[in-house]
């Protein structure tokens, strides 16, 4: 199971490096004009199975953890394990699924004071309209955090649903632009249905395949696989903002697999193609292994107009 901080925080981050990409192979809003505006700058995080530390930015990694602050459990009455009995009084432990220094993701936006995001979810489904696990969101100082980080082992849940459950994974924050995909504006995708299709015949690629993207990112589109369902804030009342996605799938093929991961030719060339294939030796370690329903995901989103930043989050699969 995913565990928090392992070790006092003596060890040295190790340094994060965007995965090289291939160039989207046509002008977005030159071929499709109506989209003109809606490129969004989108960090891809490209989660690896790894060995992450309390100090690295990861996915299911261990944290840096407050020694004052007792680490999370969750006792909802309403979480349950998939064909168990509901689960019985004594809390579950919270699993990290996301650890973010500022410094690794230059295009997230940090409240004031903070530069460190956490978050941790109940592995347990929760009755609360969602069916999913239940998360909590952190925003951290990492000066004040390490000067009395806690040791050793956090807690671990007593009972969880495998499909909640990270394996550590280190990223690799990539910037990007992308376009959207489920998020057209009502009735441009009917309208530009033909086109698309005509691209494809034309060109040998899909507008959704090279210019969308389905992958845990931070920022861009959430990566929706159902329609989308955008929270308003409780407190203001505006939309909110997509802070990251976390999601089942990683692009093992196309213009979003890093050309770092692909298979080489029989010449010894990498393909820079949308085309290209991942190299199967390297697939084992694709991704936190997590299959959030059915190939779902889970998005969080914030509002940055009201105090304290309050969050919330969607699921879907």
């Amino acid at each position: 199971m995913p565990s928090g901080p392992t070790q006092p925080d003596t060890a040295q981050a190790r340094p994060t490096e965007p995965r090289p990409l291939a160039p989207i192979p046509f002008d977005v809003e030159a071929v499709f004009p109506e989209l003109t505006g809606t490129g969004r700058e989108v960090t891809l995080l490209y989660p690896r199975a790894g060995q992450p530390g309390p100090r690295d930015s990861s996915i299911g990694g261990p944290l840096l953890w407050p020694a004052d602050e007792p680490w999370p459990m969750c006792a909802a009455p309403d979480h349950y394990k998939p064909l168990a009995p509901p689960v019985g009084p004594e809390p579950v432990a919270m699993v990290p699924v996301v650890q973010l220094y500022a410094r690794d993701v230059p295009g997230l936006v940090f409240p004031a004071g903070s530069d460190l995001l956490q978050i941790l979810w109940c592995p347990l489904v929760h009755e609360d309209g969602q069916y999913a696990a239940n998360p909590r969101l952190h925003w951290r100082c990492t000066e004040l955090t390490a000067a009395d980080a806690a040791a050793g082992e956090p807690p671990r849940p007593h009972t969880a649903e495998e499909d909640y459950l990270p394996r550590p994974c280190t990223v690799s924050p990539t910037q990007a632009v992308e376009y959207p995909n489920w998020d057209l504006a009502e009735g441009l995708g009917k309208l530009l249905d033909q086109r698309f299709e005509a691209l494809q015949e034309e060109r040998g690629f899909d507008y959704f395949e090279v210019a969308t993207t389905q992958q845990s990112k931070i920022g861009g589109y959430p990566g929706w696989t159902q329609q989308p369902d955008w929270p308003d804030c409780t407190g203001c009342g505006a939309r909110m903002e997509h802070l990251l996605s976390v999601t089942a799938s990683e692009p093992g093929t196309g213009r979003w697999l890093p050309l770092d991961d692909r298979d080489s030719a029989q010449d010894g060339t990498i393909p820079s193609s949308w085309r290209a294939e991942a190299d199967p030796v390297a697939l084992d370690a694709f991704g936190h292994s997590m299959v959030l329903g059915d190939l779902g995901g889970m998005y969080f989103f914030v509002c940055r107009l009201c105090p304290d930043t309050p969050y919330t989050h969607r699921y879907d699969c």
